[in-house]
């Protein structure tokens, strides 16, 4: 009886190494494409939007459809180009183990930033978010004009 139970335990212990073993498997896979992107396409599903309604802040989220495009990605030399509807614009990079960070900086104030993680979405595509760090006093339809975040995915190149 003590031998059955050590045995299970013993196959327990092996069950639990291979799955984690298997996870750090593909997460270093993931993580070294994000070392060598060169290029990503992001597609964004989901936005919340903040305000202060009262000087109460409060947020909702709703269905979106948001691309983001960068290309030229030099994760050593930390930067890329942001394709953009009104011209592009530079964009520093900064990579660590399970994250790739792009911000945008615009001349008229606003911060972007997009963060992709090294964890797949579907179809070889990885989790993603970005945020619009910008408020004017005038709200302007298909416009930021409040805080944004956005939940998706990018394919990275």
């Amino acid at each position: 009886m003590i031998y059955s139970g050590r045995l299970r335990v013993c196959l327990t212990a092996l069950l639990v190494s291979v799955a984690v073993t298997g996870l750090a498997a593909q997460r270093t896979s993931l993580q070294q494409r994000l070392a060598a992107a060169t290029s990503l396409r992001c597609s964004f599903t989901t936005v919340a939007t903040g305000t202060w309604t009262g000087g109460v802040p409060e947020a909702a989220s709703k269905p979106a459809k948001l691309t983001l495009n960068f290309k030229d990605v030099n994760v050593d030399e930390g930067t890329a180009d942001a394709e953009a509807t009104f011209g592009g614009s530079f964009v520093v990079v900064r990579h660590t183990t399970d994250y790739l960070h792009l911000m945008q900086s615009h001349s008229a104030g606003p911060l972007y930033t997009t963060t992709i993680f090294a964890r797949e979405s579907k179809d070889g595509r990885m989790i993603a978010v970005h945020t619009r760090h910008e408020y004017t006093d005038v709200s302007v339809a298909g416009f930021t004009s409040r805080p944004e975040t956005y939940l998706g995915d990018c394919a990275v190149q």
